[in-house]
Formats: structure tokens, sequence, C-alpha cells
């Protein structure tokens, strides 16, 4: 059996992105999906994402974590799935899409994706973190010398106080009025990636929540480039959230079974 599949990156979150509206592929087969995303002995990446069909809206994306697990809501590989949705002309620049945390509308203008994330009604806010679910659950804690920080070891031992499922945590550091600097330790990964799309729209809520900007529009650096996130604040939460950046597909091959 031979399996075509796509790399993409978004701002370095990277993924394989397989067309499965035939359903051939073997949904079940956590190892399978381990070994595809295995940096040494497959071909690499963060995820793992399959396009199918959907009866109402354009397709349906299922993500998978790059330990083969079935995963929350990833906003890059959101992102990345819309230009790949173009890229096999299934969409133009419109779309709307179903994730495991239900339906994502987006636009895309040739590698620029803004993708509207789902609202968030509710922001834990404690003296020295902040925590949201922004279609995956995320802890958000201000660093000094974000570049030094040790990331790997803080961030895995406060992602295993959150329990079994565990949390994204995110490190931030500010550099300008809306401009925002941030590492993220991601659960399933089970390491820093170089950026993460949930991660950064939880980062820019947060740092509104708790008046570090007055800014509704907001810039966040990754390590693997930048991106933005817009939103609107409602006595209700915040809606209208839209988390935009670049998507690129990277290149073309076949796995063999």
């Amino acid at each position: 059996m031979e399996i075509t599949f796509y790399k993409y990156q978004g701002t370095g979150n990277d993924f394989v992105i397989i067309d499965n509206r035939s359903l051939f592929f073997p949904k079940y087969n956590t190892e399978l999906v381990l070994q595809m995303c295995d940096r040494k002995f497959g071909i690499g990446a963060d995820g793992l994402i399959l396009l199918e069909n959907h009866q109402v809206n354009d397709f349906k994306m299922v993500y998978y974590n790059s330990d083969g697990k079935t995963s929350s809501m990833c906003g890059n590989g959101g992102r990345c799935i819309v230009h790949f949705a173009k890229f096999l002309n299934i969409i133009s620049n419109r779309t709307t899409f179903e994730a495991i945390d239900g339906l994502h509308d987006a636009t895309i203008t040739e590698d620029w994706v803004s993708l509207k994330m789902n609202d968030v009604e509710r922001v834990d806010v404690s003296e020295k973190f902040t925590f949201l679910n922004t279609g995956s659950p995320h802890h958000v804690q201000m660093v000094h010398n974000l570049l030094e920080y040790n990331v790997f070891s803080e961030g895995k031992r406060i992602r295993n106080s959150y329990g079994s499922e565990g949390s994204n945590v995110n490190f931030v550091e500010q550099e300008g009025s809306d401009l925002f600097v941030v590492r993220t330790y991601e659960r399933g990964v089970e390491n820093e990636t170089l950026s993460c799309g949930t991660g950064v729209t939880a980062v820019a809520i947060a740092m509104f929540e708790n008046g570090y900007t007055s800014e509704n529009k907001i810039s966040v650096k990754t390590p693997g480039g930048n991106l933005k996130v817009n939103f609107d604040k409602s006595e209700n939460g915040y809606r209208n959230i839209f988390l935009e950046g670049p998507a690129k597909q990277v290149f073309k091959g076949v796995w063999k079974i």
C-alpha cells in the first residue's frame, strides 16, 4: 500500500497532510501515525492531518498529534489544511469546515490564511499564570529572559501538573504595546514546537485580559515566525477571534507500507 502525503508548515509548526476523501487511511492505526511523524525514522512532523468529505460543509479536518493520538484543535494545522483544500480545488478563497471543536470559517489569499477560532467565554486568571481553552487547553505565563528560558523542563513540569490530559504551556515576554514573544511546550508532541496556533491565540487573549495591552489586534512572535490575532471583547467573553499567518506546502511524497 502506498500513501500519498503532503508536508506543510505554518510558522514552523509542521504537518503531514493526507487527502482522505476516499477514506482509505487506517484511522485507528496509532502506530502508523506515530511512525510517519517520527523525525528520525519517518517523515517528521508535529502532527498528521486528514482531509475528509463533509455532508454539509466544504471538508472535515481530523487531527493527530505526533504521538499518534487524535487531539484537540490545532490552529496552525487548521490554517494549513485550508491551504491544502485550495490546492485540491475544493475551495476558492473562502471556506467553512469542521474540526474536532466545531465549525471554522477561513479565508486564504496566496499563502496567507485567516482562521476564525471558537469563542472563548472563560478566562481563569491567577497570580502567576492564566488558563483558558482556545480549542485546546493553554497555560499562559509571563517570564523574564525568554530566549534563555528552559521551556522544555519547565513546560513538561507544568504540563503534567494538569493531570493525565495535561495542558499546553506558553511562556511569554512583552516587546511592545501590541507585540509579544512566545515559546510553547505542546502536549502530545511532548516538546517545544516552533509555533502553536491555539497557543498564540490564548496568549493574545490572556495579555488583553490581564491588562498588558489594550489593543484587540495583537502581533505574536514565535521561534518559527510571526502571527496575528484579532478579537472582540464582550461582556460574555471573546468573540470574532481570528488567527492569521502564513501556511506553505513544503513537499509531496509517498509513504510505503
